[in-house]
């Protein structure tokens, strides 16, 4: 195949994440329906439509057997798939709700991607050897604590805004500053965790994670003309965002996320051979780091790419301080 493919589709050439979302404009208008046909499913997805990876991406044999570092995997994208799949049908008030066709389309495709990333991160497991006749089930019972603790508060807050109050505005400003702004750091840890020990795993989280430019941009762009367009708007934004940091606060995913990453930690000892003297970020070999340093680089990520894009919407980055202090 020889077609050309938009720079941030593509699969070799589209940035990573952080720099992505920090960097790139993107609009509604651009990121249409077409859009996503030609440069997503013909072209970020060709030959990894099923999987989320390519053929040639193996899932290594030792992954498949029973360890922590298998462990640390299933509960990672078990978590994530039953997050995606909460976050399409919360998507479906956006599109319900969209004040016009860019809108409307351009949510419709973000609806079909988390549908998308939810079925790769479940099917993924089943690559890794758990039962496909009870993955759903057990995918349940092993995230029903993360579930009512995490993923349901931020599900009746976003309810709240978008279907209740009808506030599209304030439903994409909580999908994007709040939401995805802070589990897309996670989104780009788990990329470079997984590539030095499975191909499969990695590309995964490649793909996933171009999406969520994409979504993070366009998002931007809609709140920021939205302001321009209507300035008096900017006073509730705020209010909303504040809420939204605040809810944060008060959630312990901590918690979860450190548990899976002293699971990993525990493989990535078992299989040091494997990743040798890959860096993670620059200058930081993957195997000399602990659950805690990664935890926290991804909430350093986190705060740099939130700054980032209130700037651009030319909001103040003291918002997304609950307490005057440390960011999200």
């Amino acid at each position: 195949m020889t077609e050309s493919v938009a720079h941030e589709a593509g699969w070799d050439t589209a940035p990573g994440l952080l720099d992505g979302a920090k960097q790139l404009t993107l609009g509604p208008e651009q990121c249409d329906l077409a859009y996503w046909i030609t440069e997503v499913a013909q072209g970020t997805l060709r030959e990894r439509g099923v999987t989320g990876h390519h053929v040639d991406a193996a899932v290594p044999d030792f992954l498949k057997r029973p360890g922590p570092l298998r462990d640390a995997l299933v509960l990672e994208f078990g978590f994530r798939g039953l997050s995606e799949e909460i976050a399409t049908r919360l998507l479906a008030h956006y599109v319900a709700i969209a004040p016009g066709i860019p809108e409307l389309e351009f949510y419709t495709t973000q609806l079909v991607d988390e549908a998308r990333h939810a079925r790769v991160f479940r099917n993924h497991l089943v690559e890794l050897g758990l039962p496909a006749a009870t993955l759903l089930a057990d995918i349940d019972e092993m995230a029903a604590e993360y579930r009512r603790k995490v993923l349901q508060p931020v599900e009746d807050f976003t309810l709240e805004i978008v279907r209740d109050q009808g506030d599209f505005m304030g439903g994409v400003a909580v999908f994007a500053i709040v939401i995805e702004g802070v589990l897309a750091p996670a989104a780009e840890l788990s990329e470079r965790k997984w590539t030095p020990l499975s191909p499969a795993t990695g590309e995964i989280s490649r793909g996933t994670a171009i999406d969520e430019i994409r979504h993070l941009t366009v998002a931007s762009t809609i709140l920021r003309d939205h302001l321009v367009a209507h300035p008096d708007y900017r006073p509730h934004l705020l209010e909303i965002l504040r809420a939204g940091v605040k809810l944060w606060d008060e959630i312990p995913d901590r918690e979860f996320v450190i548990h899976r990453e002293e699971l990993f930690q525990q493989g990535m000892a078992e299989h040091a051979d494997k990743i040798g003297d890959y860096e993670v970020w620059p200058g930081v070999r993957l195997l000399d780091t602990t659950p805690d340093q990664r935890y926290d680089m991804a909430e350093q990520w986190t705060d740099e790419m939130a700054e980032s894009r209130m700037a651009y919407m030319g909001l103040p980055t003291e918002v997304l301080s609950s307490t005057g202090g440390d960011t999200v």
